[in-house]
């Protein structure tokens, strides 16, 4: 994962969003930072991190996400991040 898509954003950007019936992970990218944002029934967790690589070392440490949300989201991380780069 690059860390270049956390650099120089002004403005919130959803970088990635991914739902599962056990919760939701969110990258948003907010001025060269970026937040992790991991929730489900009754739990909610929000960190700053410098790359997305960061982040989803912390998304790895989460009690809560699951085996399956945590794949689902590492995928749908890859994914946005390949399509980042082919443009």
């Amino acid at each position: 994962m690059s860390a270049r898509y956390a650099r120089g954003m002004n403005v919130t950007r959803h970088f990635s969003d991914t739902r599962t019936d056990e919760g939701r992970v969110r990258f948003l990218v907010l001025s060269g930072r970026v937040v992790l944002v991991a929730e489900g029934q009754g739990w909610q967790s929000s960190t700053l991190h410098d790359t997305l690589d960061d982040a989803a070392l912390v998304l790895a440490t989460l009690p809560r996400v699951g085996d399956d949300l945590y794949r689902r989201a590492l995928d749908d991380l890859d994914r946005r991040i390949a399509l980042e780069q082919a443009a």
